[in-house]
This record gives C-alpha cells, structure tokens and sequence, in this order.
C-alpha cells in the first residue's frame, strides 16, 4: 500500500515540479519582483540589518512579537532539514548543479519575501484582545476581495504544514541520527513519541511562547551548524575553488554535462530552494504578520533576509561541504539526505562531523515544526474558526509519530505537491498587488532619514 502511494505521489510531484511553467512561474516571479522593486534585496540590506537589531522599532505599535521575534519563527520554520537533507537530496538527484539554482531562489526569493511579507502587515487583522491574525488568506481576502482564493490557500497551507512542517521535518531526524546509531532506524517511534512531547508543550502556549523559544534555539543552532560547516570548509580550503567550478558548470553548461542533467539541477535545484527558504509560499508572512510594527513595509525588510541566511549562508555551507569533500560521489548506497550530509561532515572531521548534524538536524527540524504548527493553526483558524485550534493542535503533535516511521520518499512526495498548490494562490496575490507594495516601498523609503538608497524616491 505504501509503495503504491509513494509511487503515485511520485509521479504527481514529478508532474507539478518536471516541467518548464512551473520553473518558470516560481523564478520569473521573484525577478519581476526585483525589477519592479529596483533590486530591494541590494538597496534594502544595510537597513534590514538596522531593523532586525531593533533601531526603528516602536514600542507603541499594534502587534505581538518584535522583529527578531517575528524573524526567529519564520527562520525557525525555514532553517530546517531543507538546510541538511534538502541540499543533500537536491544534490543526489539533480548533481552539484543544483546548489547554484538554489542560489537563484533565494536571491530572488528575498524580493518575493519582501513583498508577500509587507502585504501581510498591510492586510492583517487585529483582535480586541491584541491577537494578530494575517497571512496571504487575509491578503487575499481584504487586498482583493478574492474569498475563494483565500480559502484554498488556507486549505493547502493547512495540509502542507502537515507535510513540509511535521512529516519532512521527523522523518529527516530519524534518517540523520541512524547515520551517528543505526540502531535508532528500529526505534524510530520513540523518537517520533519524544520530539511530540517536546513539541506539544510548546504548541500550546500559542505565537509567543514560539516566538520565545524560537529566539533561543535559531541563533544557537546556526552559529554551532555553521562553526561545524566552516570546519568543513577550512580543511578542504584548496579544493573549494575547483567545487565551485563544478557546481557551476554542472548547472550551466550542458556542453559539458548534457541538456538532461542541466534540467535536473534546475529542477531539483528550484524544488528544494523553495523548499528550504519558503520564498513564495506564503508561509512565513504569517509570522511576520504577528510583528509589532505600524509600518508594512519595515516588516518585509526584515523578512527579505530569510532566503539570505537560510539559503545564501547555511544551505552553501551544507552544499560545498558535499561537494568538496566528493561525498556525492563517494557515499555508500542508500546514503541520501540527511545522511548524506553527515557522511560527508564525518569525512572531514570524522564521527564528530555526524553527530553534530545529527544533533543539528533535532535542533532544526525541533524548530521548523513548533512554527509551522502557528502556521497551520492560523490557517485551520481562518477555515473553521477558534474552536478548530485545539483539535488541530492535537492532530499536528500525533502526525509526528506518524512522521518518524512512514518512507521517506513518501514524506517528500507529499511535501512537494503542497509546496507547489500553497504557492499558487499566493504568487497570484504577489502579481496583482505588486503595485500597492511599490507605493508603500517609495513611501517609506522617502521618510527614512539614513538614505539607506539612492535616488529611491525617483522610483
């Protein structure tokens, strides 16, 4: 039975993610984006810093959680095991080529987060009693009067966090920590009963308690993933140049490597960066909705360094660790995603490198499934109403255990359909609403006094 779903989900996804108009859409968006927006993601960085550390924030202002809080839960949500086995797997299936598509999507996914962000703040709504509820639904809702639309996203968004945000995340744990114990593989139910205590604990407590712990856990496991990567790095510092030749030529030249693999590194490639950064989704505008701000516009900054961090810094770090140290090529059968990653850390500096991904790979998946289950319960809320939370809540925390026992392939299938069936009611309110986002992007910049861009006012 669940080698029959695994292969008809595999070929749903291959249909949805093989073929030149999804690429296209998911690319061309966030290039339109950057032009209409004059490259926001290069003016604007020096100013999103500026935020994130807290130098514009208001203490007046309707809202939640602060800009670094707001960033924490969105990051917690995206740094995850795309940052480890997603690479990994792209890697496997599309060849070295892959990591530079991945490249593309954030790059121009950052301009795609700054808009689907700011819209979230323009077009959330705010309780009586303070609680912020946004997101694309409401985008879709209030911004274009598109209810329908705005009911489908919420229907995917809310299957997807089952998916991306719960069944990816488990599943990829037991795979990188049965690379360190293998005998963790027959015990893969308790850590799927384990990681759901943990989880439902924090859960309960709703976007600020998530927000709270997600401000602990992303900086500390950043800094101890990338310190380990750059170790990597560091002792394979003379073969770095030649895998970056690799990976670029595996991704733009099918002279050397064939139109056919070219085509697999731009699709896995594309795949597995929305995958890991969400640019487009329309996941983390839901975060991003709850922060405490009055102006729209500073939350998308703040937002727009997602794909940066998550993609730019940690998912290269992953990806020339596997392609320098030859992992790719040299990894035993059988050996992918997770645990591809950490055969490749442990052949650079032996079973330390596996445990830290191994430990890394806990702390990711931990904190991308406490904040997918916001997201899923903003959705589940918008659909059926508070009373639908809880039970939901429940139904997420089970799936766990589910998460950890089910194939992985399977997993993955699943997260992909979604992904792909979230983003089009999405991207289609980015199009349509593109101008508004323009207008308050001028605006704001006009007011600013740092003159963080040039000749911003002239459009």
């Amino acid at each position: 039975m669940l080698e029959s779903l695994t292969a008809w989900t595999g070929q749903i996804a291959g249909i949805l993610w093989g073929n030149v108009i999804t690429l296209a859409v998911l690319l061309g968006v966030g290039l339109y984006l950057t032009i209409k927006f004059n490259f926001v993601q290069i003016k604007g960085f020096r100013h999103s810093i500026k935020l994130i550390r807290g130098k514009h924030d208001k203490p007046a202002c309707e809202g939640e959680v602060t800009h670094f809080q707001a960033l924490s839960t969105a990051l917690s949500a995206t740094v995850g095991t795309g940052n480890i086995a997603g690479v990994a797997t792209a890697i496997s299936l599309g060849g070295p080529g892959a990591l530079f598509w991945m490249w593309m999507t954030a790059f121009f996914g950052m301009a795609t987060k700054f808009a689907e962000s700011t819209l979230a703040v323009k077009f959330r709504e705010v309780g009586e009693d303070g609680v912020v509820a946004g997101g694309p639904m409401y985008t879709l809702m209030n911004g274009l009067k598109m209810k329908r639309s705005a009911i489908l996203f919420a229907f995917f968004a809310m299957i997807a966090s089952f998916g991306i945000g719960n069944l990816v995340q488990v599943n990829s744990v037991v795979d990188g920590l049965s690379f360190v114990l293998p005998e963790v593989r027959d015990y893969s139910w308790l850590v799927g009963v384990l990681m759901a205590m943990m989880v439902g604990m924090v859960i309960i407590g709703g976007v600020k308690r998530i927000a709270r712990i997600a401000s602990i856990i992303v900086p500390f496991m950043a800094v101890i993933y990338i310190v380990t990567a750059l170790i990597v790095l560091l002792n394979n510092l003379a073969g770095i140049p030649e895998a970056i030749a690799t990976i670029l030529n595996h991704a733009l030249n099918p002279w050397a490597v064939g139109g056919a693999a070219v085509g697999e590194a731009i699709r896995w490639g594309v795949a597995r960066g929305l995958f890991s950064n969400e640019a487009g989704l329309g996941s983390s505008p839901m975060a991003h909705a709850a922060a405490a701000t009055n102006e729209p516009v500073r939350e998308g900054l703040v937002a727009m360094m997602e794909p940066f961090i998550d993609t730019l810094v940690i998912c290269t770090m992953t990806g020339l660790a596997i392609v320098v140290t030859g992992a790719y090529l040299s990894a035993p059968e059988g050996v992918a995603g997770a645990s591809l990653t950490a055969y490749a850390f442990s052949q650079s500096i032996g079973e330390a490198g596996g445990v830290v991904v191994g430990v890394s790979l806990s702390l990711f998946a931990f904190s991308t499934i406490i904040a997918w289950s916001y997201y899923g319960d903003r959705s589940v809320k918008f659909l059926f109403g508070d009373k639908a939370v809880l039970p939901y809540r429940l139904i997420y925390t089970v799936l766990i255990v589910v998460g950890a026992i089910v194939p992985l392939q399977l997993v993955w299938n699943i997260a992909d359909i979604t992904n792909i069936l979230m983003a089009i009611p999405n991207l289609l309110a980015l199009i349509l609403l593109s101008v508004v986002v323009n207008k308050l992007r001028l605006n704001y910049f006009a007011t600013q006094d740092d003159n963080m861009v040039s000749g911003e006012n002239n459009g």
